[in-house]
């Protein structure tokens, strides 16, 4: 189980992008309404046929979002960095989920009531505007990722996918480690292809030394020949 180890008051600073845009009076409505949980590595969040409940905020950790395909094998859809709100574009069109979602890692996440949400969505036109550029620019992203991975080959699906994780995650101190740790799996499931390719690719670029690896740490040696390589497919 999930427990509850912050306040509301502890990562309220982090809830800004959405409370400022409230009234005293709306705030009041909302805050006791939150509860934060934190979640094991790779612990669901939601399970695609569920109803949903909440919209989420990543508060800490790593989130991804993902749809199981064709014999078992998922396809990760989009990944969720701190701080971001993810999990209701299926609550505001009144559908199921279509997707899962589950930690990467040790998460904290702040669950918002989707009924409160959308209440103070309809009279509160900031609110409303705030949703509908997260929405426009999920779909945007997710739109050309749909492109990249279904008419790139393996390899510039693979560089996509170092060069997505980098913009996402950033880097750690030596500024050229990625700074989140996949499984092979994960890393396939990110780049559209099996797990044997996206290990014999990672090897490939490890040879070329494009990339270092150590474990599931993986060093970006050569970041302009990752794009290139990305950039032609």
């Amino acid at each position: 189980m999930a427990k509850r180890t912050q306040t509301i008051e502890d990562v309220r600073p982090k809830l800004a992008s959405v409370l400022n845009l409230l009234t005293d009076e709306q705030k009041e409505a909302l805050l006791p309404q939150l509860n934060i949980q934190v979640y094991r590595k790779n612990q669901l969040l939601y399970m695609e046929g569920e109803v949903p409940h909440y919209l989420l905020c990543l508060i800490s950790g790593k989130v991804k979002v993902y749809k199981e395909g064709v014999g078992g094998r998922a396809q990760i859809i989009r990944v969720v960095k701190p701080v971001e709100y993810f999990g209701y574009r299926s609550a505001f069109s009144n559908q199921l989920y279509v997707t899962s979602a589950a930690a990467f890692e040790p998460s904290v996440i702040v669950r918002f009531p989707v009924k409160i949400v959308v209440s103070l969505i309809q009279e509160n036109a900031r609110l409303a505007w705030f949703f509908i550029q997260q929405l426009s620019s999920n779909l945007g992203q997710a739109d050309e990722r749909t492109v990249s991975l279904t008419q790139k080959h393996i390899r510039g699906r693979l560089a996509e996918s170092l060069l997505f994780l980098k913009d996402n995650y950033g880097l750690e101190e030596d500024g050229s480690t990625l700074s989140i740790y996949l499984s092979r799996e994960d890393l396939a499931n990110l780049s559209n292809m099996t797990t044997s390719n996206a290990i014999r690719t990672l090897s490939m670029f490890a040879t070329e030394r494009i990339v270092a690896i150590d474990g599931r740490k993986i060093k970006i040696m050569d970041e302009a020949k990752l794009q290139r390589i990305s950039r032609i497919g």
